[in-house]
């Protein structure tokens, strides 16, 4: 279908005001830039019970880690780890504020977001090696965050929906933390079939392109050989079997779209159970923009039924 109509109002709006790509930008210019964009477009954020700001060890030094409780403490609840998309490159808790504050109440879980480090300044597989250190913190203080170790889930959305099937991998090979959920929206899987899947028709400067793609990829891997590492394109791991079960949520006008759906297929062919979505007429990023997309609204909406039911 053509472009929804209230996304294309979104992008008449960005040709309007003369919005840069980020990718015409530098880092830390397109940082604020993108933290901007996403708050002007999340709407009002929803209250929550409590909001923590915690330090944790991690390989590189100390992380930020912010949890967000839908209820005081005093029962274990579930746990999910939200991990914010920005292309590895752009990003941080405040990000994924909104969405996570959403899914807290929804899910009626304690949502964590963790502050990992950012390329290029820390390349592959820094930002890997963090989300784990996050999960296997939230595991073993679950008692004393109380928490319940034994209903933890993992998701995100873009570079953080990679993350998050990359940290499965790592859980699984190595043992733990036990993850009883992945939640990939719109995920990078694999570096090679980002180009190859982007055609003509994600050229648009106004939407994420498939230049936008390159350029985080650009700034992620120091080396392109470490593309072909599993931990940053999930799709080529060796094997797939043994993971969490999954949903993976995709949008039609997104160069991303074909290998988050390749890898859901693949994850179906492994024997993970696995649920997909499309969104038709939504571009890459639509899952934020609950303030201007009826469609990031329902799409939350279902992505917590999802996650409520398997945390139950």
């Amino acid at each position: 279908m053509p472009l929804h109509p209230q996304a294309q109002a979104l992008r008449e709006r960005r040709a309007r005001a003369g919005t840069p790509p980020l990718y015409s930008l530098t880092p830390a210019q397109a940082r604020a830039a993108d933290l901007a964009d996403i708050r002007a477009a999340a709407g009002t954020p929803e209250p929550v019970a409590a909001v923590e700001e915690h330090r944790i060890p991690g390989p590189g030094g100390e992380l930020a880690l912010r949890l967000y409780r839908p209820e005081p403490p005093g029962r274990q609840l579930p746990v999910l780890l939200y991990l914010f998309g920005g292309g590895w490159t752009l990003g941080s808790p405040d990000t994924s504020d909104a969405i996570c504050r959403r899914l807290t109440n929804t899910v009626g879980c304690v949502t964590a977001s963790v502050g990992y480090r950012l390329a290029p300044e820390h390349p592959f597989p820094a930002a890997v090696h963090d989300c784990r250190a996050a999960a296997r913190w939230l595991a073993g203080n679950a008692e004393a965050l109380g928490l319940d170790p034994a209903r933890l889930a993992v998701g995100g959305d873009s570079a953080g929906g990679n993350l998050a099937a990359a940290l499965t991998l790592l859980a699984r090979d190595e043992g733990g933390p036990a993850l009883r959920h992945q939640l990939l929206v719109y995920p990078n899987t694999d570096h090679r079939a980002a180009p190859a899947a982007a055609g003509e028709q994600h050229d648009d400067p106004l939407l994420f392109n498939r230049r936008s793609v390159a350029w985080y990829w650009g700034h992620y891997l120091a080396d392109p050989a470490d593309g072909d590492h599993p931990l940053a394109s999930p799709l080529r791991a060796p094997s797939l079997a043994g993971l969490p079960p999954a949903t993976v949520i995709t949008a039609e006008y997104d160069p991303l779209c074909e290998e988050g759906e390749r890898y859901a297929e693949a994850l179906r062919a492994a024997g993970v159970p696995v649920e997909s979505r499309r969104y038709a007429g939504m571009p890459h990023g639509f899952f934020a923009m609950t303030g201007v997309l009826d469609a990031a609204g329902e799409a939350q909406r279902y992505a917590a039924e999802r996650l409520r039911e398997a945390l139950r």
